[in-house]
C-alpha cells in the first residue's frame, strides 16, 4: 500500500482532486449474531485465521504475510458463506495459500471453523471489501486461482450495478490472474450467467465459457437449495492465456 491508496474502511473511492466519493458495493451487510457454534468456532479459531479489518489499513500491509508460507501461489475466493467449499477447497491444495473475503461475520466464524478443525495453515479470511483489495493489494500476475460460487445475482434492475461481474472487475481481476490461472465461477440464476459470459467474452484478457459442473467444487447447501427449487446450476471458466 502506497501514500495514493484509498483507505479500506469506510470503503470510498478518491475523486482527480483527491475527494472522498462512497463506493458501490457489490454486497449487502447482514446480521452479526453467531450462534452457538459459530461462538465456540468465533473464540477458539477466529484470531488464527481470520485477518481484522484495521490491519489491511496498515502501512506496508500485505496479504502474503499474513500466511504460515507467504511464498506459497495464491487463490483468491470472493463471498465464502459459510465456508463449505472454501475449507474443502483449501485441504485439498497444501501447496497453495487460500484468501477468502466474506463480509458476513457468522459465515467467518464458520469458515474459521471448518478450517480449525481441519488444521489447515494455508487457509485466511478478510472482511475488508475484496473488489478494493484485489484492485490494491494483489499485484498483476500474482493469483494462482480466483473463485466466485453463487454470486448475489442482485436481480432487480436498480441494483444490476452492485454486480460483482462487471467490465471493470473482469479486468481488474484478469490483469491479477498469473498465465495459465483460471477464474471459476458458479450460478443458479440463468441471467447472471448469461450476463457473466458477455462481459467475460468481451475481457481481451481471458478466454473461456461454460463448462461442465466442476468436479472438485463441493457440493454447499446453497447449491442443493436451488437444485431443489429448480435452478440450473452454470459453471463458468476463464483461464488467462
Amino acid at each position: 500500500m502506497n501514500d495514493h491508496t484509498p483507505p479500506a474502511r469506510p470503503h470510498v473511492r478518491l475523486t482527480e482532486d483527491g475527494r472522498p466519493v462512497r463506493e458501490v458495493l457489490t454486497y449487502s451487510r447482514r446480521g452479526s449474531r453467531f450462534g452457538p457454534r459459530q461462538q465456540r468456532w468465533w473464540d477458539e479459531y477466529g484470531e488464527r485465521y481470520w485477518i481484522p479489518d484495521e490491519r489491511v489499513d496498515q502501512p506496508g500491509f500485505s496479504f502474503a504475510d499474513q500466511f504460515t508460507h507467504p511464498e506459497r501461489p495464491l487463490i483468491v475466493e470472493i463471498g465464502c458463506g459459510i465456508g463449505e467449499a472454501t475449507a474443502e477447497l483449501a485441504a485439498g491444495r497444501p501447496e497453495a495459500n487460500v484468501l477468502g473475503f466474506e463480509v458476513w461475520r457468522p459465515g467467518v466464524a464458520e469458515c474459521c471453523g471448518r478450517a480449525g478443525e481441519r488444521g489447515l495453515d494455508n487457509l485466511r479470511m478478510c472482511s475488508v471489501d475484496a473488489v478494493w483489495s484485489v484492485q490494491h493489494l494483489i499485484g498483476e500476475g500474482r493469483l494462482a486461482g480466483l473463485w466466485t460460487f453463487f454470486p448475489d445475482p442482485w436481480q432487480k434492475a436498480r441494483h444490476a450495478k452492485r454486480r460483482l461481474v462487471n467490465p471493470t472487475f473482469a479486468h481488474v481481476a484478469a490483469t491479477r490472474l498469473a498465465p495459465g490461472a483460471e477464474w471459476r465461477l458458479a450460478t443458479d440464476w440463468p441471467e447472471y450467467a448469461e450476463m457473466a459470459r458477455e462481459v467475460l467474452d468481451a475481457e481481451p484478457l481471458l478466454e473461456g465459457g461454460a463448462v461442465e459442473r466442476w468436479p472438485e467444487r463441493p457440493m454447499t447447501r446453497f447449491e442443493r437449495r436451488g437444485v431443489r427449487e429448480g435452478r440450473e446450476i452454470v459453471d463458468l471458466a476463464y483461464r488467462r492465456p
